[in-house]
């Protein structure tokens, strides 16, 4: 009954459009599926990292320390406003023509998609905070504690990888529209705003 629970929220975290939508979304968008599937599994495994840290009561040293938490907010917010400046600055440099060149030009391997989704995941200390207080709601009276948190992490990552893969197939097929020079800078200019947007809002909330 937990885990049915469990699974049922995860799948609403995971619809709720977010940072890691955004950079999942953009990366598909730029350089096709493998991109996007490479921004996926960074920001999953800063997921898993979170929650087995929420299991071992890791997170919660940031949790309690407004310093730790500070810095860490202060530096997602700063990853994410480069990232987004970065891509309003390729649409004023114009958009290649045609899917191999933004291929070659944007992702040459899927080392930067995939760091792209774990830094602004381990950056991001509401990450943290919300592995504190998610996971724990959902651990039966009796179950040993760290092993059922580590399980539900691990579950949590599964929901999530079904999730974006669906989404990023979905949005793979509409490349052929999606992918045209001008509806592609456009789309370029939304998700450069949105991502500065996070990130100063980020940057100006407090816990």
């Amino acid at each position: 009954m937990y885990l049915l629970a469990f699974v049922g929220a995860c799948v609403l975290v995971a619809m709720a459009p977010g940072v890691s939508t955004a950079i999942i979304l953009r990366q598909t968008l730029r350089a096709g599926r493998g991109s996007g599937m490479a921004a996926t599994l960074g920001n999953e495994t800063g997921i898993l990292l979170w929650g087995l840290a929420a299991a071992f009561g890791l997170s919660a040293l940031l949790v309690a320390s407004q310093l730790a938490y500070d810095v860490m907010r202060v530096a997602g917010a700063v990853v994410l406003v480069v990232m987004g400046a970065q891509a309003l600055w390729q649409t004023r440099k114009g958009a290649p023509e045609t899917g191999a060149e933004v291929e070659e030009a944007v992702v040459p391997g899927r080392r930067g998609p995939y760091l792209a989704g774990l830094g602004t995941c381990l950056a991001n200390p509401k990450a943290a905070v919300f592995a504190m207080s998610f996971l724990p709601q959902f651990v039966a009276p009796g179950q040993n504690v760290p092993v059922t948190l580590a399980t539900l992490a691990v579950v949590w990552v599964l929901v999530d990888l079904a999730w974006y893969g669906l989404l990023i197939w979905t949005v793979d097929k509409a490349r052929a529209v999606l992918g045209r020079p001008a509806v592609r800078r456009r789309l370029e200019q939304i998700s450069g705003l949105v991502l500065v947007g996070l990130g100063v809002r980020l940057a100006v909330e407090a816990r």
